[in-house]
């Protein structure tokens, strides 16, 4: 079986205590970080366990929202994060 490539949109929000992330469309998907770099790291690493559990569990993964769509505040980023399962 080939590993199969999963791309979801995350929220990155900057507050004083660092960098929060967010996948809209996996509830329960987040993290946080002290800083971008650390953030786009733990991105990857919380969206690759989350989506292997819901395989796990034969959850089915959702489709992801088109990046344009995500809502999100002036101050926040939105970066597309791919992962391998």
């Amino acid at each position: 079986m080939g590993l199969e490539r999963y791309t979801f949109p995350a929220v990155f929000t900057w507050d004083d205590n660092g960098v929060s992330i967010d996948f809209p469309d996996l509830p329960g998907c987040f993290s946080c970080a002290e800083n971008f770099r650390q953030a786009v790291k733990n991105a990857r690493e919380v969206l690759h366990l989350h989506l292997a559990g819901m395989i796990m569990d034969d959850e089915q993964i959702p489709e992801a929202t088109d990046i344009e769509k995500v809502q999100r505040t002036k101050e926040d980023l939105v970066a597309l994060i791919e992962v391998q399962l």
